[in-house]
């Protein structure tokens, strides 16, 4: 029932918005450009789906596609509007690909025909991936586009949009575009790295992304141009790094011993307040009792109030809530092998092996990259050396030691700074 009722949802959603797209009105969302008009019926309800030309930012979108019809690539055009300060949609910085979109699914500024006043609806269509629970994207055939011409939301001449889209189809049919779309490059298996997703610049916070096929470079600088760390770091260096970091350093023995000196200091104080708590409780229990007698002898002698029975119930409770309380064990800290450190760097060295064998390959980086948390790089400034700071968890780390019998609830980090020298080719002096 609930199946047949969600699909009924989703059918009589769908004709809604087709009989708004029908009149005229946008059928969900809001273009860079324009904005939402406000307005009411006759009977007071909002007319939904009006949308009217901003007249700012529609001098961005002209701005955007005259340079791009200048020769200047998306890329350029982003770093420009972000040096002159220029907000994005929903205020966030420019990148490439919001200004280039999609050819396909219609989006982006340079393919968003709402800019020439025309309004497609129904273009694409979204169903459920049943393995990891996303919504993923369909094109829907062009005959059950809907096309409406709205001359008055037009905001670039025809001339400059065939000029813009002229350029476009010249870039999409030119031979190394060609190469990669024949090659179906998006059907392949890409390669998951050991730090994907990990790396971030410690100048602006943003990621590191691939720059060419070996390297690393914040995407913020190389899309954006809002963060001045341009250099780029060796992707196989920068891995060798870390494992060393993890190995050598994350847990020496000195830190290992300061740690677990800290960590149950801490956990002692925690305890201490514990108990000064629950003496806090125990005290508020027993009064709470005593009060109970009382009122109980009073029933019994015959006392009879309205209140009476409302004040019993609350006292009840609350003595029920004490309870439950005083009854809650906290958890005892987690026990260390004595010899934590030489069996986390033992266990470290094996994953490491196994990373240059295929069949072990995909589980070594799933288990490596539950003991990193986070990686930051910034340039030094001299040369083309790099500062990497690597922060770890505590507690997935103390899950490799076999002396280990509960597992930390919190996230215990530790982290370790290493800087890669000139050349950047671990292991060299300066390391």
């Amino acid at each position: 029932m609930n199946a047949l009722f969600l699909k009924d949802l989703r059918l009589k959603v769908k004709r809604g918005l087709e009989g708004r797209v029908l009149s005229g009105k946008s059928g969900g969302g809001l273009a860079f450009g324009y904005r939402v008009v406000r307005r009411f019926d006759t009977r007071g309800e909002l007319i939904r789906g009006e949308r009217q030309i901003d007249e700012e930012e529609a001098r961005v979108v002209r701005r955007i596609f005259h340079d791009f019809t200048a020769g200047k690539s998306p890329r350029v055009i982003a770093k420009l509007l972000n040096a002159h300060a220029i907000p994005g949609p929903d205020g966030r910085p420019w990148c490439d690909t919001m200004i280039r979109g999609h050819r396909l699914r219609g989006c982006g500024i340079l393919h968003n025909q709402i800019y020439i006043g025309r309004l497609i609806w129904n273009r694409q269509s979204f169903i459920k991936d049943p393995t990891t629970g996303r919504r993923v994207p369909r094109h829907n055939p062009e005959r059950e586009w809907i096309v409406l011409d709205i001359p008055e939301l037009r905001i670039v001449e025809q001339a400059l949009w065939e000029k813009a889209h002229s350029r476009l189809d010249d870039i999409y049919s030119s031979a190394a575009v060609a190469r990669a779309r024949s090659s179906e490059f998006w059907k392949r298996r890409r390669p998951k790295h050991l730090l994907t997703g990990l790396v971030f610049c410690r100048d602006c916070g943003s990621l590191y992304a691939t720059a060419g096929r070996h390297y690393l470079a914040c995407s913020a600088a190389r899309r954006q141009g809002t963060c001045s760390s341009r250099g780029g770091i060796p992707r196989q260096a920068l891995e060798d790094l870390v494992l060393d970091a993890l190995k050598q350093h994350l847990l020496s023995p000195e830190y290992v011993k300061e740690f677990i000196n800290a960590f149950h200091t801490e956990v002692n104080r925690q305890r201490h307040d514990a108990e000064i708590v629950a003496g806090i409780k125990r005290k508020e229990l027993d009064e709470v009792q005593r009060r109970l007698d009382a009122l109980i002898d009073a029933i019994a002698d015959g006392l009879r109030a309205p209140s009476l029975q409302t004040r019993l119930n609350q006292l009840e409770s609350r003595k029920l809530e004490l309870q439950r309380e005083l009854e809650t064990v906290p958890p005892a800290a987690p026990r260390f092998h004595p010899r934590l450190a030489d069996v986390y760097r033992q266990k470290v060295a094996q994953l490491h092996d196994a990373l240059a064998d295929p069949q072990d390959r995909e589980e070594a980086i799933e288990i490596l990259r539950g003991l990193i948390e986070k990686v930051s790089v910034r340039p030094t400034g001299k040369g083309r050396a790099f500062e990497v700071e690597l922060v770890g968890e505590i507690a997935n780390m103390i899950a490799l030691s076999p002396g280990a019998e509960t597992a930390c609830k919190e996230p215990y980090r530790s982290s370790v700074k290493v800087v890669a020298g000139e050349g950047f080719e671990p292991p060299t002096l300066g390391l």
